[in-house]
C-alpha cells in the first residue's frame, strides 16, 4: 500500500508530500537520492496517472496512435516542393502536427515558420497525404569509444555508475561514482511514449544529464514543440528553456532535434570545466553539445549552474547524474574521454 505523508508549510499553503519535501531539499544541498517507489513511480502501480510506454511492441498493440504518430517527408501537392510532417500524439485520437516547408528540422527545412494545427486520426491522414513516413537515426547511434575512453555504461552493472540496471539498460536515477573535469561525452537515451502526458509538460518523459551536478542539459519529449512561442499551436505548459536539448532555464537549443518518443536519440557533449585560481574562479564552463548529428550549442558559456544547480557552488571536478523524476527514461553506450 502506497501512503503519502504530508508536510504542512503553513496554514494558508497546501501541504506537499514528505518525499517532494525531501527531495527539494536535497536537490538544493546536491545530494543525490536513491530512486525510491514513491510518487509518479508508485502511481503507476496503482493504474494512475498517464501511461508510459517503455516497449515499441507493446505501443503498437495496445495504442492505435502509436503508428501514427512520427515524422513525414515528400513532396507537397501542387507545388512539387518537398515538405516535412511532425505528428506528436496527445492520446485518445488527438494530435499535434507541423508541417514544415522544405524538409524536416536538421535535414532541410528551411526555418520559416510551420503550419501547425490540432487534428483527429483523419486529419493526421490529411496532413500526411502522399508522403512517406520516416524513421530518422543519429549518425552518432551506436558509436564505438575511442582508445583512452571511460565506459561508463555498456549493458551491465560496473563501478563507474551507480543506478538501477534492467534490460541492459542504465535507468533515469544514476549517477557516476567518479567526478570529472574537462570531458567529451558520449549518451544514447530513449524517451518513454507517453501520450497522455501533457506536450510541453514536465512530466512528459523527463530526465537530465546533469554535468558536475550543476549544469543540466534536458532530457524529455518535446517532440513537435518548436523554440519560438508564436510558432506553438498548442498552451505552453513549461518554459521552452525546460525543453529538450535545452541548458535548463538559462538557453534553448539552436534548432529543434528532438526525435519521437522511443527512437534512440544521443547527445555528444565537449564540457570544459570552469577554471579556479586557488578559491577564485578564473574562467566559466563552457559547453557545446551535437543532439542527433545537429549541433545545438555551440562553445556556450555558462556563468553558474543551471536550474537548481545555480545554487550550488561551481568546482573543477564533479559527477555526472542522470536526472530522475519518476519517468522511465533508458540510457546506453555512455562513454567519457577526458580532455
Amino acid at each position: 500500500m502506497h501512503v503519502d505523508l504530508i508536510v504542512w508549510q503553513s496554514a494558508f499553503v497546501k501541504p506537499i508530500p514528505l518525499f517532494s519535501f525531501i527531495v527539494r531539499c536535497a536537490a538544493f544541498a546536491g545530494i543525490a537520492l536513491p530512486v525510491l517507489n514513491t510518487g509518479e513511480a508508485a502511481d503507476k502501480e496503482k493504474g494512475e496517472g498517464p501511461k508510459a510506454w517503455v516497449s515499441v511492441t507493446d505501443a503498437v498493440a495496445e495504442d492505435p496512435d502509436f503508428p501514427l504518430q512520427g515524422e513525414y517527408l515528400g513532396s507537397a501537392k501542387g507545388s512539387g516542393g518537398i515538405i516535412g510532417v511532425q505528428v506528436s500524439a496527445l492520446g485518445d485520437g488527438s494530435f499535434y502536427v507541423n508541417r514544415f516547408a522544405g524538409g524536416l528540422p536538421g535535414a532541410g527545412w528551411d526555418e520559416a515558420k510551420p503550419e501547425f494545427a490540432v487534428v483527429d486520426r483523419a486529419g493526421v491522414a490529411d496532413w500526411t497525404s502522399g508522403l512517406q513516413k520516416q524513421e530518422r537515426k543519429s549518425p552518432t547511434l551506436g558509436a564505438e569509444p575511442p582508445s583512452g575512453a571511460i565506459v561508463l555504461f555498456s549493458g551491465e552493472a560496473n563501478s563507474h555508475v551507480k543506478g538501477e540496471v534492467k534490460d541492459g539498460l542504465l535507468w533515469a536515477g544514476a549517477e557516476t561514482t567518479a567526478e570529472y573535469g574537462d570531458f567529451q561525452l558520449h549518451v544514447e537515451f530513449r524517451l518513454p511514449y507517453k501520450p497522455k502526458a501533457v506536450l510541453s509538460s514536465q512530466d512528459r518523459g523527463n530526465s537530465g544529464i546533469y554535468l558536475q551536478n550543476r549544469y543540466e542539459v534536458q532530457v524529455i519529449d518535446s517532440f513537435g514543440v518548436l523554440f519560438n512561442s508564436d510558432w506553438v499551436g498548442i498552451p505552453l505548459k513549461s518554459d521552452l528553456k525546460q525543453l529538450c536539448g535545452s541548458f535548463y532555464k538559462f538557453k534553448t537549443p539552436d534548432a529543434p532535434m528532438c526525435l519521437p518518443p522511443l527512437t534512440w536519440q544521443t547527445y555528444d557533449i565537449d564540457f570544459t570545466a570552469p577554471k579556479f585560481e586557488g578559491d577564485k574562479k578564473v574562467a566559466n564552463a563552457r559547453i557545446s553539445v551535437v543532439h542527433n548529428g545537429i549541433k545545438i550549442h555551440d562553445n556556450v558559456e555558462l556563468p553558474k549552474g543551471t536550474g537548481a544547480g545555480g545554487s550550488r557552488p561551481e568546482v573543477p571536478r564533479g559527477p555526472i547524474l542522470f536526472q530522475g523524476h519518476g519517468n522511465p527514461v533508458a540510457y546506453r553506450n555512455v562513454w567519457l574521454m577526458e580532455k
